[in-house]
């Protein structure tokens, strides 16, 4: 039986990417915060399941929690790591900028780091992390969240650089969603798509093997805009 870890499972991407991967017959692994959550969603899906409540935020504990559960599942290949929390900011504000440094960051490289180890030891897998297309931009009143998501994303070339060197069949995987429909989007903003399609093509990307994903796909176009602005407005070394 094919055995996967989600992290952060449960509510939006994590949870529907759950109900997707047991629907293809994967035993998986559910770990967050909200306990009552992870329970709820295991009795959901078909066939057995594990769950482990874990908090990111403590960096060590959530590591030795993840190792644990990897263990006693025993043939875990596929470890999505989705934690992940956004926050406007109409002000600057400390408390709210480490909220978001302390998952996206900390806690994201923590349990990425677990995973990588993993699969080197094992000889073969697949990360999955889930960044954001926010990564390719800067400023307004999201400027925490996007430098977050530059991390990760970043963090993922160089965790794919060191599978490469490996020589070993581990696959890293950089998801880029756009707007999805999860409770941490507000509104109806451009090009919003519902969770069921954003995971189904995060799914046939994992399934693929890709090495990266925008969700959906039209934000590569997005990405590439902005790559051309930023160029072709970025001031000299003679204007700096």
């Amino acid at each position: 039986m094919k055995q996967a870890i989600i992290v952060g499972a449960s509510s939006g991407i994590g949870w529907e990417l759950a109900v997707q991967l047991a629907a293809k017959g994967y035993q998986l692994g559910l770990l967050a915060r909200r306990g009552d959550c992870l329970e709820k969603l295991a009795k959901l899906l078909p066939g057995d399941h594990f769950v482990q409540v874990t908090d990111v935020t403590n960096a060590e504990k959530s590591q030795a929690e993840l190792i644990q559960l990897i263990e006693l599942m025993g043939e875990v290949e596929l470890i999505v790591v989705n934690s992940g929390v956004g926050r406007k900011e109409k002000k600057l504000d400390w408390v709210v900028e480490c909220e978001m440094i302390d998952v996206n960051v900390r806690g994201f490289s923590a349990m990425a780091l677990v995973a990588m180890n993993h699969f080197l030891a094992r000889g073969s897998g697949h990360l999955v992390g889930i960044s954001s297309a926010a990564a390719h931009f800067s400023g307004g009143l999201t400027l925490t969240y996007n430098a977050t998501k530059a991390y990760v994303s970043s963090y993922l070339r160089g965790m794919r650089s060191r599978a490469i060197r490996s020589k070993l069949p581990i696959t890293v995987t950089t998801v880029e969603p756009g707007f999805v429909a999860t409770p941490m989007v507000e509104g109806e903003p451009m090009w919003l798509a519902t969770v069921e399609k954003g995971v189904s093509q995060m799914v046939a990307a994992i399934e693929g093997k890709k090495n990266h994903v925008f969700i959906t796909k039209r934000w590569r176009l997005v990405a590439w805009l902005l790559y051309i602005c930023l160029l072709y407005t970025s001031p000299s070394p003679r204007d700096s």
